[in-house]
């Protein structure tokens, strides 16, 4: 926490930025985000935040950008081909994902053993299919890859050439060591499909760093799960910063206020509303990972959802006079420029909010209600209802939702722990308008923090970073595999589940330090440690030993706000 810190957000509709020296907050800025050029957004930030600093005392910059979830979302993304081995049992295409997918030969036992080989002569075909059809990008995954990813790495070595200079050949057991097949079969297509622009705009990143005088800044990338990752290692694994948005407002709520209790988050914002829930001030993560278009991966990520209800959510009348608002966002609302009535204006006409051009608002709502035979006020009222009811039904479905199963929460599994909120956070530019909107509807105390306009950039300055490893050991066959870290070591046969829980943890540590992170023993944590006996024709041969460790998602500290700090805009 010495020196000077940076926290950016690139959000839908808005970007933020904040610098923090020690822990009070220097600057803060927002701008429009330009998606078809983030870097743009980043740009006006950093002139705003770095006026009359000395950027040589800026020691970090944090980014959480939506730079690989929009190219899913829009389908600008390269094309992949992917290779699975499998063996008997479920058909491997019943986890198709992509035009080109390919089961190859190969097998492997669920211990590892190898039931059947790779054949070389099979993946030279599909290797000229994909040449022929202009793929570069590769996802290679095998049934038990994380058991023993050797057929991984073969069928990986025969496409190197394939891909060249300019593509990827990604190894789901490099990703994950979790053995959910159709989860790591998702999860490596989608890091594989976004490796190159992720690459690319690192690439510009840097440079536009250097012309700021920030060269020297170590640079993270904010991850779902609400830590970061160095840069450089962010361009193996970018699927992991996918729906970074929300785990920096969830952090950010962290590093700005105590959470003690049950609490329910709204992120509100030009487009969205994502909801998040504390359980006795502890997020919630995801228990296997998150869902990317529909698809789940084993990407880690702290539990959000999101409803297409913001300030820039368009506003429509049925023919039998009812109001809906939202889910789309045809551009800013009317107050900002833009064509067609949102949200934001009903509050605008109302008095209840005074954004931007008011007349602008006023003269929309007023259009509108005329065209559907409505009084102006009537319209506006109903709409801020209807976007108060679509809210409150989107926080109750979740915490059933929650509630049905286990609460797992970044630091433990509570079990038969019913979730019970009584309070709401509202963080998001227009946070402090819907207060007393929401704390009608719902009922529950409703609070907006300081600066809640740029919370999420605050929690995104202030993650500290964040790794998970998962560790096999067959006694019997005298082997050790971290996959994700390529460890393939020998072990004696009275090798025991606390050497395992010992070495995980060692493993960990050790592979944090090498990317520059500073960790403290307390802050590694074991969240699964299973040993069980292996028996093969009676007798107990050794013992399958599965250890998963991690470094918890965390905040550095509390950000101190200035009484007379001000949010610039950045034009």
């Amino acid at each position: 926490m010495h020196g000077m810190r940076i926290g950016i957000d690139i959000g839908g509709t808005h970007s933020d930025g904040v610098l923090i020296g020690g822990q009070r907050l220097l600057a803060a800025a927002k701008a429009r985000t330009h998606h078809d050029d983030l870097l743009a957004s980043i740009n006006l930030l950093l002139k705003h935040l770095l006026a009359g600093q000395d950027a040589s005392l800026v020691q970090c910059i944090n980014l959480s950008t939506t730079l690989t979830t929009n190219a899913i979302i829009t389908g600008r993304v390269a094309k992949v081909a992917v290779l699975v081995s499998a063996g008997p049992g479920i058909s491997a295409h019943n986890y198709q994902i992509g035009d080109q997918f390919h089961h190859v030969a190969g097998s492997l036992n669920h211990v590892g053993f190898e039931t059947a080989a790779v054949e070389p002569d099979e993946l030279a075909v599909v290797r000229d299919e994909c040449q022929a059809a202009g793929i570069s990008h590769f996802a290679v995954v095998g049934k038990f890859s994380p058991r023993n990813p050797e057929h991984e790495l073969q069928i990986a070595d025969s496409l190197k050439d394939a891909a060249g200079a300019g593509g990827v050949v990604c190894c789901g057991h490099q990703l994950s060591g979790q053995l959910n097949f159709g989860r790591r079969i998702n999860s490596t297509y989608f890091n594989a499909a976004v490796w190159e622009i992720a690459r690319n705009f690192a690439g510009a990143l840097k440079e536009s760093l250097h012309t700021f005088g920030l060269g020297h800044a170590e640079v993270n990338i904010l991850k779902a799960d609400g830590g970061t990752l160095p840069l450089a290692r962010s361009l193996d694994a970018p699927v992991q910063s996918i729906l970074s948005g929300p785990a920096a407002s969830v952090m950010g709520i962290l590093a700005t206020m105590p959470v003690k209790e049950d609490v329910v988050l709204l992120d509100i914002g030009g487009t969205t509303t994502d909801i998040a829930l504390f359980a006795g001030g502890q997020p919630l993560l995801e228990r296997e990972g998150i869902a990317i278009a529909g698809r789940p991966t084993l990407v880690r990520a702290l539990r959000v959802s999101s409803i297409g209800i913001g300030g820039d959510s368009c506003l429509h009348v049925d023919a039998n006079g009812a109001v809906r608002c939202g889910p789309e966002r045809l551009g800013p609302c009317m107050a900002a420029g833009g064509d067609a009535p949102a949200l934001m204006d009903a509050f605008n006409a109302l008095g209840q909010a005074s954004f931007g051009d008011v007349a602008a608002s006023k003269a929309g709502i007023t259009a509108l209600a005329q065209e559907k035979n409505m009084e102006p006020e009537a319209l506006a009222q109903t709409a801020l209802q209807a976007a108060a009811s679509a809210i409150d039904t989107a926080v109750q479905d979740l915490i059933e939702q929650v509630n049905s199963k286990p609460v797992y929460t970044i630091h433990e599994i509570l079990e038969e722990r019913r979730i019970t909120p009584r309070q709401l956070v509202l963080i998001g530019g227009p946070a402090a308008v819907f207060q007393p909107l929401l704390q009608e509807k719902t009922g529950m105390e409703t609070l907006c923090p300081d600066l809640a306009s740029v919370t999420n950039a605050i929690g995104a300055a202030l993650c500290r970073s964040t790794g998970a490893l998962v560790l096999h050991a067959d006694t019997a066959r005298g082997k050790l595999y971290a996959p994700t870290l390529n460890v393939d070591k020998r072990i004696a046969r009275n090798f025991t589940l606390e050497d395992a829980v010992s070495e995980a943890k060692n493993l960990l540590y050790s592979d944090m330090t090498a990317a520059g992170v500073q960790l403290e023993e307390a802050d590694l944590q074991v969240t699964q440690a299973d040993s069980f006996n292996m028996i093969e024709g009676g007798y107990n041969t050794g013992k399958n030993i599965r250890v998963q460790v991690q470094v918890k998602p965390a905040v550095l500290g509390q950000a101190e706000a200035q009484p007379s700090l001000a949010v610039a805009f950045a034009e």
